[in-house]
């Protein structure tokens, strides 16, 4: 038996090493499988970390205001410009202020649909609220957009429409009561028709100004081509004829003083109507006796005009819209004199389509100077 048993017992010990080298391979393979899925979760983490930061920087540099809230109302993510926009930033949805923007949140849970609701904010800031629904565990994502800018703009559309009309309107009522006026005393009072017939051809004469001034500030507002090489000082003698024949009409005296300046890079037909608008308005703002100097001088980096006139002056009230369109100090001297109320905001845009700035400085009953700086073609 002794044998016997000596086989049996190889035989098990062989069995017991088997048994053990399959253990330890199926461990190792499983300890492989492990390694592996944490390799691939590693990389699976990573690819989502970077997801999460590319939708903070997208959401981070957004100009909207972005808040999320829970399905309890209370804040779960905000980017900065949420800050910028309202102040602060609230921790639920009892502190969101405007109350406006508060409803719109409310509406949004209540209905389920996408609330908006327009705000003004303390500080003279208009805002735009989108409210809705996201995901199915209640929660309201809130974005926040300024609209102050394009709220300006609509009301300055809407102004510009309402006061050229308006200025359409007189010359035009004017010419038609003329021509009736005409018409019926062509048979009933022949001496009349030629009073009548002044008044007409002025009217159509102002008429003709305001649609032309209409025109080059629509065209300037759109920007303009500055692909001339400009001397300024030849624009002024060129105008000057028309400038001396204005003013003399007006009893008023005119000085011009034009030193040898470096050329600028611009539109030769938009920078006299620049200088055109500056003397004009000074004639019509000047009574008979005044003066008037303009003057064409270099200073470093670029060139100056100025228009000084004796005239009536601007109250200082009024020095910060005088560049607005139809915009007048003095609205009954400026139907007076046939002014549109366009000049100087043509003025403006041509100085800003140059890259220039243009300043005022006024005294009430003592006159008005303006000063024009442009850039030098470099």
């Amino acid at each position: 038996m002794g044998p016997i048993l000596a086989v049996a017992g190889l035989v098990l010990g062989a069995g017991a090493v088997i048994l053990g080298l399959r253990a330890r391979d199926r461990a190792s393979a499983t300890l492989g499988a492990l390694r592996s899925t944490h390799t691939d979760l590693e990389q699976r983490l990573r690819v989502v970390d970077a997801e999460l930061g590319a939708m903070s920087s997208v959401l981070s540099s957004m100009e909207e205001g972005v808040l999320l809230l829970d399905g309890d109302g209370r804040t779960r993510y905000s980017n900065a410009s949420l800050a910028t926009h309202l102040g602060t930033v609230p921790g639920a949805l009892e502190a969101l202020l405007p109350l406006g923007l508060q409803e719109a949140v409310r509406h949004a849970v209540r209905d389920g649909t996408t609330a908006v609701a327009e705000v003004e904010t303390g500080w003279g800031r208009w805002l735009r609220g989108s409210a809705k629904r996201v995901g199915d565990g209640g929660s309201i994502l809130l974005v926040v957009r300024d609209i102050t800018e394009p709220r300006r703009l609509d009301a300055v559309r809407r102004d510009f429409v309402t006061n050229a009309s308006h200025e359409l309107k007189t010359p035009v009522a004017s010419i038609q009561a003329a021509a009736e006026t005409i018409k019926t005393a062509a048979h009933d009072d022949p001496s009349v028709v030629p009073r009548f017939a002044d008044r007409l051809e002025i009217e159509a004469f102002r008429l003709s100004r305001i649609v032309s001034d209409l025109l080059d500030l629509s065209r300037l507002e759109s920007g303009a081509d500055l692909d001339e090489e400009i001397a300024l000082g030849t624009i002024l003698r060129d105008e000057a004829e028309r400038f001396e024949r204005a003013a003399s009409e007006a009893g008023v005296s005119l000085e011009m003083s034009v030193e040898d300046v470096p050329p600028v890079r611009g539109s030769a037909r938009d920078l006299s109507l620049l200088i055109r608008n500056l003397v004009d308005n000074a004639i019509r703002y000047t009574r008979a006796g005044g003066r008037i100097d303009v003057a064409l001088c270099a200073e470093p980096g670029g060139i100056v005009v100025i228009v000084t006139d004796t005239g009536l002056g601007i109250p200082s009230r009024d020095l910060p819209r005088i560049f607005e369109r139809f915009y007048r100090v003095d609205r009954a001297r400026s139907r007076e004199t046939g002014g549109t109320g366009l000049g100087l905001s043509i003025v403006k845009h041509v100085v800003e389509n140059h890259g220039g700035t243009v300043s005022v400085r006024s005294e009430l009953g003592r006159g008005t100077t303006f000063e024009v700086r442009l850039p030098t073609e470099v």
